[in-house]
């Protein structure tokens, strides 16, 4: 079987990281190793959108966490039992199975109790009378199949087993102070209490031994209305063994059950399980419909996710849960910064302009095509990363991945980039959540923490109208998360500029690191666009020589 390996970019995902993880996932698929699925954490901004919609490529699926949950365990897919089957066809299915509980749900696959080992022996334990029949609710069937008889007389309508159970193995002359109406009754092959037991008015005779009855009696029996079965066991076996017909429903667990969702995270399963001594717990699926059991043991020997990591390796910017998984892989074209990992990985980082731009380095390093599609939003990658290589950060090697992959794509870049540009950066109707949360990423500079979001826009004067609301809500963000400076720059791809709006208790000598002066909490940054290159190398030295100068 597959190992299943999760493919995520970083948070806030932009085109680059989602486009890597895709094409990505469909080199690592091509191996023939893994089941490589490409995943998202978070919403898909405009110009994304527009570049799976124009190649026709379908999002990743979002997720919130890698930490483990039920649905990741090899717990046991076990179908539920009907509550009406004998406690006896439970034990079977439990030694046949080497299970030690089962689930028990109605007609539609709803929980109604679990049944234990432990439940089925303390009934045993239990003093039950000889009326625990009537007071189970037991049915012929279960009788029969428990006693592997043979009926003999079966009524139309079966009189109700509401009467005790009575062993006939004394004198004739005593039955009759025994025997009541409604009774089960339990005899050899003695024709004269067979005939005392049919001549009273019980509703069930169980015959031992396989014996039979004469015709004389049957004819009595159905006139009467009697049940009349024949089992294989001797009167000993089966005055034991009748109990064990009693339904499951009797003896089952059915209140306070503790029950766990497939989505349950693990962790939280843990603590539930700690404070309850049960040893199986069942498990519901997404339609509440009873899937199987988990115990401690599914816990204890669950494995590990295993993900693999493009367009960033820094855990502030990773996915929930990141310290719990494997770490197979991380391709970037950013700074080295902060993942741990168990065991030695493949590492590769390249001072490129975008990571699609390493991915498709990697395909054509193993003489392995892209599809067409893939080509494509590779190549649209390539060009929203570097602005077109109107970014710094851009390479002579982006522009040849760049044309090679446009070659197999089909696409005219200037036509496509013009298109794209237009669809991504438009701030019509977007809110300052909106623009705050497109594009943002951490950096910490010595014990400063610093948020930079950035949104790429050929209209920058539409920004005007939500300024007062954009600079509250900056200001609440960075009071919330502790940021010594919350940036969002706002860049102008084809004049190659940025203005920087700035909030927090450093933000005048974010200013001073650009020699400019903060009017209405912003300033004009000419040939600034790329926040690694050009916003945070002169923000670090800034920071650093204040720091300096109070140590």
């Amino acid at each position: 079987m597959k190992d299943t390996v999760y493919i995520t970019g970083h948070k806030n995902p932009d085109s680059d990281s989602i486009c890597a993880a895709i094409a990505y996932a469909e080199y690592k698929n091509g191996t023939g190793e893994v089941n490589a699925i490409p995943v998202r954490l978070g919403e898909l901004n405009r110009e994304t959108k527009f570049i799976l919609d124009y190649f026709g490529v379908e999002a990743p699926a979002l997720i919130e966490t890698v930490r483990q949950s039920v649905e990741d365990l090899d717990f046991d897919i076990i179908p539920p039992v009907s509550p009406d089957i004998s406690l006896r066809m439970a034990l079977n299915l439990m030694d046949t199975n080497n299970l030690h509980s089962l689930p028990v749900a109605d007609e539609n696959d709803q929980i109604v109790g679990i049944a234990t080992i432990s439940d089925i022996i303390q009934s045993y334990i239990d003093v039950w009378d000889n009326a625990i029949l009537g007071k189970s609710g037991v049915t012929i069937d279960n009788i029969i199949d428990t006693l592997s008889a043979n009926p003999i007389i079966m009524p139309e309508e079966i009189r109700p087993f509401i009467g005790k159970v009575l062993v006939l193995a004394m004198e004739p002359d005593s039955i009759t102070d025994f025997i009541e109406d409604n009774d089960i009754a339990i005899c050899g092959d003695r024709r004269d209490v067979q005939e005392i037991a049919v001549n009273s008015n019980i509703s069930l005779l169980i015959v031992t031994g396989n014996s039979q009855i004469d015709e004389d009696l049957i004819k009595i029996g159905e006139e009467k209305g009697i049940t009349v079965i024949s089992t294989p066991y001797d009167t000993f076996t089966t005055s034991r063994l009748i109990t064990q017909s009693i339904p499951l429903n009797y003896a089952m667990t059915k209140e306070d059950l503790v029950i766990f969702a497939l989505d349950d995270l693990v962790d939280d399963v843990k603590v539930k399980m700690s404070q309850t001594r049960y040893r199986s717990y069942p498990v519901l699926n997404d339609e509440n419909k009873v899937i199987g059991l988990i115990s401690r043991y599914h816990l204890i020997s669950s494995m590990k996710k295993k993900v693999i990591l493009v367009d960033h390796n820094e855990r502030s910017q990773s996915v929930d849960g990141l310290e719990e998984c494997e770490i197979l892989e991380i391709i970037d074209h950013h700074r080295v910064a902060d993942v741990f990992t168990g065991n030695p990985i493949y590492f590769r980082n390249e001072p490129v302009g975008s990571t699609s731009t390493i991915i498709a380095s990697i395909m054509f390093e193993n003489g392995r095509r892209p599809s067409k599609k893939t080509a494509g939003i590779l190549a649209a990658a390539i060009i929203s990363d570097t602005l077109l290589f109107k970014s710094p950060t851009s390479t002579n090697v982006d522009k040849i991945m760049l044309e090679r992959l446009a070659r197999i794509a089909d696409l005219d870049i200037d036509k496509f980039s013009i298109e794209m540009f237009k669809a991504g950066t438009s701030l019509v109707g977007k809110t300052p959540q909106e623009l705050l949360a497109q594009d943002l990423k951490l950096f910490t500079v010595g014990g400063d923490k610093i948020g930079i979001a950035q949104v790429y826009t050929m209209d920058p004067d539409s920004l005007g109208e939500m300024k007062d609301d954009l600079l509250k809500l900056m200001e609440e963000r960075a009071r919330e998360y502790d940021y010594s400076v919350f940036i969002l720059m706002l860049t102008d791809i084809f004049d190659q500029s940025s203005e920087m709006v700035v909030v927090g208790h450093n933000k005048d000598l974010i200013a001073e690191a650009f020699d400019k002066t903060l009017e209405n909490h912003s300033f004009f940054a000419p040939g600034v666009v790329s926040r690694k290159k050009q916003v945070i190398p002169p923000i670090t030295n800034m920071l650093s020589n204040i720091h300096n100068m109070i140590g």
